[in-house]
């Protein structure tokens, strides 16, 4: 066999054309690396905005969930009312019932008398059953059954049977009678410590119900109750506050759709809503304070039927007993109304302090002012309560208006994509522009000096001459040579066009952020304005104020005589 190695040249031409295929794909793939980066970009911004809006999704499904519980729970506390109370009900309707057969002259008093006392065994523990028989047994002039009933009835519940009486007596024109029932019960209040049902008394005095020496008597009360807490330490702090609260709860939450922008990108947003919701609040309070006064009483056609009202308030809407379920019933009535927002619900719940057992009279009046439909209260008791706290609520009013000014953001910061920067009132346009153009020219410049051979192409080129070089003495690694040197060749070409690319991305990026950012100013403007027009309207809250007196709202459409008292 010959020693002699005999070498054939390679027929190349078919790996010249693998080769220039294969230096197409490479260019092919750097440009789709290009674009999956820039697709990666999107993906995470899309996934941004998906995490938020299920967040949302969340939330509203929690808020439904919320309020379907509370609907459910709603009924089962009121069937529970009904259940346990129901049988009161009975003794209630009686309560006018038999006043007004008696005026009809329908029913013989015997029969009246009968009826009350087989409610007295089925409400043991209830004051009204023997209050009844006092009633029913004072009509038939059966003194000694009377007086034991009525004793019965101020041992079960003192306070609420002595105004009772006080409304009874009132209604047959027994006005020294009256007037003594009204001492026993006003000998019975704390200032500090009053229950609810005093609104039938404030009701009472109001709409004109008791006679001229009751209604002096109640006014100069109600002075001596007002002075007295004024002496209590912290007395006007403490009004301050409740007034303040009482005040807050009719903000009105923003849906922040008037200013997408500004809520989108700047980071001061929340504040902005804030103070915004803080400058509505000054026309919600007007406007709610003018209806009420704008409003009018209409008096009863006679002396029964407004005691008879009076008398159905008293005996249907204060009960101690039922006291928690109603306490429950509150609750889960307002998280209903707000959509099942269960956290907002509880801060109205704990605000209202409506449904204590027992609390000062000033923050009675504030119920009554400000939850009327809760408290029970009267259009008149509403309107007389505003009155007589008039001070308090200017103050309070004063202290939110300070307080809401002076948390408006004077600088509003900007956020859009990776810039950052703030206006005042958006008259910085130009200056906001070039800041935003030139941070996007060095993105731009600092992208486009990465986008460079890496090692990996250098050491292509290395191998590419090595291996060319060892060509002359196998030809095979020619090849080799050839596909690291044109791998090299077409990475560096393919420079020119991600560069490209690059800055067209960053010119469309940049027309963008413009458009945004002009957007946001524009919300700026906006807001800045309607800020303005909302909170002059501070001032409409306290003229209304002057306007209101506590002598206006204490005349009477039952008698002539008006309480004097101090405005």
């Amino acid at each position: 066999m010959s020693n002699e190695r005999v070498i054939r040249t390679a027929d190349l031409s078919r790996l010249e054309g693998n080769i220039r295929v294969l230096a197409d794909n490479i260019e092919h793939v750097s440009g789709q690396v290009s674009s999956v980066s820039q697709e990666v970009l999107e993906t995470q911004s899309k996934i941004e905005q998906l995490v938020q809006e299920f967040q949302e999704y969340v939330r509203k499904d929690q808020l439904e969930k919320n309020l379907q519980l509370a609907e459910t729970r709603l009924v089962k506390v009121r069937q529970e009312i009904e259940t346990k109370y129901g049988h009161y009900s009975e003794v209630r309707r009686r309560t006018t019932g038999i006043l007004q057969a008696v005026d009809a002259s329908l029913v013989k008093k015997e029969t009246i008398e009968n009826s009350t006392e087989e409610h007295m065994l089925a409400a043991p523990r209830y004051w009204l059953a023997p209050a009844l028989i006092a009633l029913a047994s004072w009509l038939n002039d059966n003194k000694e059954l009377a007086d034991k009933a009525m004793m019965e009835a101020l041992r079960r519940d003192d306070e609420k049977t002595s105004l009772f009486f006080a409304l009874v007596t009132r209604r047959g024109a027994r006005y020294k009678a009256s007037r003594e029932w009204l001492d026993r019960y006003f000998n019975l209040q704390d200032p500090h410590q009053l229950e609810r049902e005093i609104v039938v008394l404030i009701d009472g005095f109001s709409n004109g119900i008791f006679g001229p020496d009751a209604r002096i008597k109640t006014g100069k009360q109600i002075e001596t109750w007002i002075e007295e807490l004024s002496q209590k330490v912290g007395f006007v702090e403490e009004q301050h506050a409740s007034w303040k609260t009482a005040l807050q709860m009719k903000t009105q939450k923003s849906s922040g759709e008037s200013y997408p922008y500004l809520k989108d990108y700047s980071p001061t947003w929340p504040n902005l809503e804030t103070s915004m919701e803080g400058a509505k609040l000054h026309a919600i309070i007007h406007d709610y304070f003018t209806d009420i006064f704008q409003k009018e009483i209409t008096p009863s056609k006679s002396i029964a039927f407004a005691v008879d009202a009076l008398l159905d308030t008293l005996v249907s809407k204060f009960d101690d007993e039922e006291l928690p379920l109603r306490r429950d019933e509150r609750l889960l009535s307002l998280i209903v109304n707000e959509n099942g927002d269960r956290d907002r619900a509880q801060t109205m719940f704990a605000a209202e302090k409506t449904l204590e057992e027992r609390i000062s009279f000033t923050q009675l009046l504030t119920n009554f002012a400000m939850h009327p439909e809760v408290s029970n209260a009267s259009l008149a008791t509403q309107k007389l309560s505003i009155a007589l706290s008039k001070e308090w609520i200017r103050q309070a009013h004063d202290d939110l208006t300070a307080e809401n000014r002076s948390n408006v953001p004077y600088s509003i910061d900007i956020s859009i994509d990776d810039w950052k920067s703030h206006t005042n009132d958006g008259s910085n346009e130009a200056e906001l522009i070039q800041s935003l153009t030139e941070h996007m020219e060095k993105r731009k410049e600092d992208d486009l000096s990465r986008v460079k051979l890496e090692s990996k192409h250098w050491g292509a080129l290395m191998f590419g001459i090595i291996f060319g070089a060892m060509g002359f003495v196998l030809p095979f690694f020619f090849v080799l040579g050839a596909v690291g040197i044109i791998y090299w060749y077409m990475s560096k070409r393919n420079l020119v066009n991600i560069k490209a690319r690059v800055v067209q991305d960053y010119e469309r990026l940049l027309t963008s952020c413009k458009d945004i950012l002009r957007a946001v100013l524009a919300d700026v403007v906006e807001w800045r304005r309607e800020y303005a027009s909302e909170d002059v309207k501070a001032g409409k809250v306290t003229e209304f104020l002057d306007t209101i007196s506590p002598e206006q709202y204490s005349f009477s459409s039952h008698d002539n005589a008006r309480a004097v008292m101090k405005s």
